[in-house]
């Protein structure tokens, strides 16, 4: 077995509304940076996975994603993978 490290993005889906990411993108003004804006607001989750090959780890994060990591109905996800050492 080998260890795999992966770096997951979770953000909310471009449709709905991110009121975190809204309230920053407006206090963006006050700080004298007006040329800021749209700022969206996720998560950044590192784990490492214990695999036989890439496409082994590739799968195991794909699953803990669509498991646990990112709410499907109102986020989306994106992650990469390498192995540890290379």
């Amino acid at each position: 077995m080998k260890t795999f490290r992966a770096a997951i993005d979770v953000m909310p889906h471009d449709n709905l509304l991110d009121p975190q990411g809204k309230a920053v993108s407006g206090s963006m003004k006050n700080l004298g940076l007006p040329e800021i804006t749209g700022v969206r607001i996720g998560k950044h989750i590192t784990l490492e996975v214990q695999a036989a090959d890439q496409a082994a780890a590739e799968a195991k994060v794909e699953e803990a994603c669509r498991k646990l990591l990112a709410n499907q109905v109102m986020e989306k996800y994106s992650f990469a993978v390498a192995e540890v050492g290379s």
